[in-house]
């Protein structure tokens, strides 16, 4: 495995990413933080995660949120 010392997000999923963001904001925050209808209607981690991982603009955002929060 390579090493990505200017990768902040190296070693972390998508899936860790979500599932902090969903524990420091809820989903309510959340959707409103990042307009994606999958935060909005009936959420769940699973489902969220199926489309962020087919959806480019979607998941940069998502990993943008997670740099700028300050757990």
């Amino acid at each position: 495995m390579e090493k990505q010392p200017n990768n902040p997000l190296h070693g972390l999923t998508l899936a860790v990413i979500l599932q902090r963001l969903v524990d420091h904001y809820g989903w309510e925050t959340l959707s409103d933080k990042i307009k994606i209808n999958c935060f909005k209607s009936n959420p769940s981690v699973n489902s969220s995660l199926k489309f962020l991982r087919k959806t480019d603009w979607a998941r940069q955002k998502v990993e943008t949120l997670y740099l700028k929060t300050k757990f």
